[in-house]
């Protein structure tokens, strides 16, 4: 059955909606101020790949003549259109926090971003210092003419038009100058104490370069000075299908990422009207591509601000992640895993475990083969390096690489090309069809028989991640998993059909219908006076099926409770339609990033981790793997630790209303509940 478009909401809004959701954590003053002002990089960081991938995208098929129109009703230039108003609104409420509310609270604590007009003689000085010994040296500027044209500007830099008057030392009469900072150079500095004062105090390059630029154009008088950063296609475009070598075509197509079409132009807004004309001719865009900023083109690069201050009193209190019960103290993970299975969730809880479970079978004798998938896991990466000993060491070693894993193409690429060198078997996954499953598997001698062992999750192999996403990693030697994992294994290195799996749903063959039967199963049991609900964690929910499917199950009286962090296509409470659907979006401390799915099944619950959300993508072009939680104990703990305390949440929870505006949750008069520190009070160490 084929819903009308208004029961959709569309995943572009949505997704500029979720970025509201993250700007409002610079705006809440129980937040400490340095992680304000990471909020407002978080957001920056988030716009740029939104504007990299989806806008991108957008225009790629106007560009080619496409006339689609969404399951929401809406054809590409409507979106295009919105998405212009709501983010150049965001932009406008960013720049206006970092001026109005986030600087001055840092300054009030004592940490500074020094104005050019406010520099003492001893500052000026010791910027003019610093700008001819670390920036002159690295500059080329461009004075534009038929002998230098426009120059090839790379995605994201920071650059500089130069508006001019008078005759160039050639008698040229050039009236435009590009400058581009080079990439190497911090874009915010930290000035010595002696030199800034009290506290911290920074000085942007921005500001540096503004004040001596007129020493790169000597005899001629300089009129304006202003930054521009252009945002390009970064998509990767490689025919899979096509090629013969995948990683040789991508190591060819990586370098051109950084010089796609331009989807986005940010300026200082008090850039000349001419100069704003003449960039958006040169990079072919329109009005609604263009972005007036009141501060730096490129807020991401304050990311490194909350580094550089040693001020723990401005940053959420450390925390030393807990170890669970089962493991303290034990030397031999094996041994605990031949008892039962072990779960962690992190980031309250370590992620070493799991590095120990491939470090210990890199070194153990015993083990003789070990097989991953890498989707990330950064380029200094533990987890990689032991899959590389294990090689070594003569093991029978497997690494399913997912080269076009976005934006960790290169690392990938490059943990590839190494693990071939020890004589590792590595498998490119399939094609057409990113590998996204986080799955490990090693095997063991053990009284004259091999045994197997293996790691489930809902994340990453990533050490950096690990501290800042929530997810669920399940280590066991259950038999029964151990064989669909390792059947798992066989499907993506062989070439055979797809296996039937006794326990694993796998994308894109079954985890998509078992999902909506899933569904479908708890209106069965509604309709006939049984227990029944739905409970689900995720990061998207999209897919149109799925949707309709849950839109029935509240229509049979399924009291449906979702947790989706970023976009949701579905809209909840609607009459007739969705009445018993509620949804909630949580933002705090950590990114949500575990999937979790929880039927109540007739009073038989089924509880389920998963490395897929309810996206078309992953239920059709991804290879997903969803996995039960087949220890009622842990299965409880699934649910008490990953969904109730988020349900309960009224500091850190947002809840969508019908039209797909979001509201945030009131505590009232009640117990004030934020699930990330509950949690962190919890399984955390000290």
């Amino acid at each position: 059955m084929t819903l009308p478009s208004q029961h959709f909401l569309n995943r572009e809004l949505q997704a500029l909606a979720f970025n509201r959701r993250v700007l409002a954590q610079a705006e809440d003053r129980r937040v400490p101020a340095l992680e304000r002002l990471r909020y407002l990089c978080i957001v920056s960081s988030n716009l740029d790949e939104f504007f990299e991938i989806r806008v991108a995208g957008l225009k790629e098929q106007v560009k080619l003549g496409s006339t689609t129109v969404g399951s929401d009703g809406l054809g590409l230039e409507e979106v295009l259109d919105q998405v212009s108003a709501e983010a150049h609104s965001l932009v406008a409420r960013q720049y206006a926090l970092l001026n109005d509310v986030v600087l001055p609270a840092l300054a009030a604590k004592g940490v500074h971003f020094l104005r050019r007009n406010e520099w003492t003689p001893l500052q000026r000085d010791w910027v003019r210092g610093y700008f001819f010994r670390e920036v002159m040296p690295l500059l080329t500027p461009i004075g534009l003419d038929p002998s230098h044209p426009f120059p090839r500007v790379f995605n994201k830099s920071l650059n500089y038009v130069v508006e001019l008057e008078g005759l160039d030392a050639f008698g040229r009469d050039s009236r435009t100058a590009i400058v581009q900072a080079p990439r190497l150079l911090p874009r915010v500095i930290r000035v010595p104490r002696e030199v800034g004062g009290d506290g911290d105090a920074f000085v942007f390059i921005t500001s540096i370069l503004h004040a001596h630029v007129d020493t790169l154009f000597e005899g001629m008088a300089v009129r304006g000075c202003h930054q521009f950063r252009v945002t390009r296609n970064s998509d990767l475009f490689v025919e899979e299908e096509e090629v013969k070598d995948l990683r040789l075509a991508l190591q060819g197509e990586l370098p051109q990422r950084h010089f796609g079409d331009a989807v986005r132009l940010e300026v200082d807004e008090r850039m000349s009207e001419a100069s704003i004309r003449f960039l958006l001719q040169q990079f072919g865009l329109e009005a609604r591509d263009l972005y007036r900023v009141n501060g730096p083109v490129n807020l991401v690069r304050l990311m490194s601000v909350p580094d550089q201050t040693d001020r723990p009193d401005l940053k959420f209190q450390p925390f030393a992640p807990g170890t669970p019960a089962a493991l303290r103290g034990k030397r031999n993970l094996f041994d605990v895993l031949r008892k039962g299975d072990v779960l962690l969730h992190r980031p309250f809880q370590s992620f070493a475990p799991v590095i120990d479970f491939l470090r210990g079978a890199a070194r153990d004798p015993d083990v003789v083969a070990i097989k991953l998938t890498v989707y990330r896991t950064g380029t200094d990466s533990e987890v990689m390096r032991s899959l590389i000993d294990a090689a070594r060491a003569g093991k029978e070693v497997t690494a399913v690489v997912e080269l076009m894993a976005r934006f960790d193409e290169e690392a990938n690429i490059n943990w590839a090309a190494k693990l071939e060198e020890v004589g590792a078997h590595v498998v490119y996954g399939v094609v057409g069809h990113k590998t996204h499953a986080k799955m490990a598997l090693v095997v063991r001698r053990e009284a004259g028989e091999l045994v197997r062992y293996a790691h489930l999750g809902t994340g990453n192999y990533h050490p950096r991640t690990a501290r800042l996403y929530t997810d669920f990693d399940l280590l066991t030697s259950r038999a029964e998993l151990c064989a669909d994992v390792s059947a798992l294994f066989q499907q993506l290195t062989g070439l055979g059909r797809a296996t039937r799996l006794s326990h694993l749903r796998q994308a894109p063959f079954s985890l998509h219908a078992h999902v909506v039967e899933a569904i479908e199963n708890e209106a069965r049991h509604a309709r006939a006076g049984r227990p029944a609900g739905i409970t689900a964690k995720m990061n998207a929910l999209l897919e149109p099926e799925v949707i309709s499917a849950l839109y029935r199950a509240s229509q049979a009286g399924v009291k449906v409770d979702l947790i989706v962090r970023g976009v949701c296509a579905l809209r909840p409470g609607v009459k007739g339609l969705s009445e018993t659907i509620r949804v909630r979006s949580i933002v705090g401390r950590f990114l949500e990033h575990s999937r979790i799915y929880r039927f109540v099944n007739g009073g038989d619950e089924r509880v389920w981790l998963a490395s897929a959300d309810w996206m078309e993508r992953n239920f059709f072009r991804r290879i997903e793997t969803a996995f039960p939680i087949l220890d009622p104990r842990l299965a409880r703990r699934v649910v008490r630790e990953g969904l109730a305390p988020y349900l309960r949440d009224n500091l850190q929870a947002w809840l969508m209303q019908a039209d797909g505006r979001y509201e945030r949750a009131k505590s009232g008069r009640g117990k004030r509940v934020s699930a990330q520190a509950d949690l962190l009070a919890k399984l955390a160490g000290e």
